[in-house]
């Protein structure tokens, strides 16, 4: 029997795979996945939330600061073509209007 984890990750495999044989997802940070992005002209990509991936790696043990700057480093650095994932930074609509 498959634990969670990795039933997450048949899951995401799964409904990636209906946008594109070329969509590159990330081993460990299922969790932060959000879906997948559309571009004019171009195929579709995978999109992970960038706070949610500052998190998972504080939980495997980071500092703050390390988990940003591992992120920066080899995750939003590691360009791996055109298919290399996006990653969101949500806006908090009420702490702008407070």
């Amino acid at each position: 029997m498959k634990d969670s984890s990795n039933k997450k990750t048949d899951e995401i495999s799964e409904f990636a795979s209906a946008f594109g044989e070329d969509v590159i997802l990330y081993e460990g940070l299922e969790k932060a996945f959000i879906g997948m992005s559309f571009r004019f002209g171009q195929e579709p990509i995978a999109c992970y939330d960038f706070d949610k991936i500052i998190e998972i790696l504080i939980e495997d043990g980071m500092s703050e600061e390390g988990a940003v700057e591992y992120f920066d480093y080899n995750i939003i650095g590691g360009w791996v073509g055109d298919y290399t994932p996006c990653f969101l930074k949500g806006y908090e609509h009420d702490s702008f209007f407070k």
